[in-house]
């Protein structure tokens, strides 16, 4: 394919389909609410609109058999969310109030989703297990969602499980209002959002061609197509939205958006399709990424809970480690088997650099403290 073509093609593919998403979350949460979803369960079914371009993108590459660029798309477009959702969100806004319950209900779930993700990139589980290790979280969590805080006296919980649930799920909602308004769908809706998700395939299937036959053209090493250029290009309109909430003091629900958009790439868009047409051999930059996913959601859901929000310096901490998460990926993306000066080189810095500024704990009353502005 000529240069220029490729070119014009991808930012073609990049357009189209980041724009025609927009339209397919639009319809499906019209569709979701005449449906009668739950709020929270809305917002999963906006995640998964929002994030076709990607997991079209990854499934794509992985039916090509380009594992590294599949699994970097989606992997790497979870740490990408980590930074341009939840850090850049914090750093505009000054710093997010969340309820704990939510930090705990969507952060054992994230921690769970990137845990499973990482064992089946070392080659650990099949992408099969892999899935299942998945849904027997997921599914559980995807009930509770549907069912709401009014109905879960009739799920088979203990009262006491049932009352944290439901305030968890309750307060869930709550932090959703501010960015879901779906109106009531029609008929017209369907139709409209189908014809969205296939605009969006094939728009995602043309960039990640596309994208492919350039960094062959100019020898980009794989994972650098999958888990830098198409992660984070394909995450951007999240990225603005995520700006454009916080500006307007709308970022609460960015966490619950993050890590639910996170738990669905890796689910749809890595285990899914990587169950039927494999994985690979193992690859060192794959697990580098998968590595740096779990920590930094570890990181965040930890700090988050401690601190009840995210504080803007928290949101800096986090995009500066996805720079050092960056510059790791591009010195040894020339490398077929890494150094650990280049691997964990970069992870202990960034940790002792979480640990030394997590000590700081600033005093009640300062205006970066989430945690007294929400209970």
């Amino acid at each position: 394919m000529p240069v220029a073509l490729a070119a014009a093609l991808f930012v073609a593919g990049a357009v189209i389909s980041l724009g025609t998403s927009y339209v397919l979350v639009t319809r499906l949460e019209r569709i979701g609410g005449r449906l009668g979803l739950s709020e929270a369960l809305l917002g999963v079914v906006a995640a998964l609109a929002a994030d076709a371009p990607e997991i079209t993108s990854a499934v794509a590459a992985l039916a090509s058999h380009q594992s590294k660029i599949g699994a970097g798309v989606i992997i790497g477009s979870n740490v990408f969310n980590l930074a341009a959702l939840l850090g850049l969100g914090a750093v505009v806004a000054g710093g997010i109030a969340l309820h704990r319950r939510v930090v705990l209900l969507g952060g054992v779930v994230g921690i769970w989703i990137a845990v499973a993700c990482l064992v089946t990139v070392l080659g650990l589980l099949s992408p099969a297990a892999g899935l299942i290790v998945v849904l027997v979280v997921l599914l559980p969590y995807l009930a509770i969602l549907a069912a709401g805080h009014a109905r879960l006296q009739r799920m088979a919980l203990t009262r006491r499980w049932e009352a944290w649930l439901g305030e968890a799920v309750a307060e869930e909602e709550q932090e959703l209002e501010e960015i879901i308004h779906p109106e009531h769908g029609r008929g017209r809706d369907v139709a409209i959002a189908a014809g969205a998700l296939v605009i969006v395939v094939v728009a995602s299937v043309t960039m990640e061609r596309s994208a492919s036959a350039f960094g062959t053209r100019f020898a980009v090493p794989e994972i650098i197509t999958g888990g830098v250029v198409l992660a984070a290009v394909t995450s951007l309109p999240n990225a603005v939205a995520a700006v454009y909430l916080a500006i307007r003091g709308r970022g609460a629900a960015m966490l619950s958006t993050t890590l639910n958009s996170n738990t669905l790439n890796v689910t749809a868009g890595l285990l899914l399709p990587a169950t039927i047409t494999g994985l690979g051999p193992p690859s060192a930059h794959s697990v580098l990424i998968a590595v740096w996913y779990l920590g930094l959601t570890a990181a965040a859901v930890g700090v988050a809970c401690r601190d009840g929000g995210v504080r803007r310096s928290t949101g800096a901490l986090i995009i500066g480690s996805y720079l050092v998460f960056l510059g790791s990926l591009l010195a040894t993306a020339q490398t077929a088997a890494p150094g650990l000066r280049l691997t964990l080189g970069p992870l202990l810095i960034t940790a002792v650099a979480w640990v030394a500024g997590l000590a700081r704990r600033q005093p009640a009353g300062s205006t970066d403290t989430p945690e007294d502005s929400r209970s």
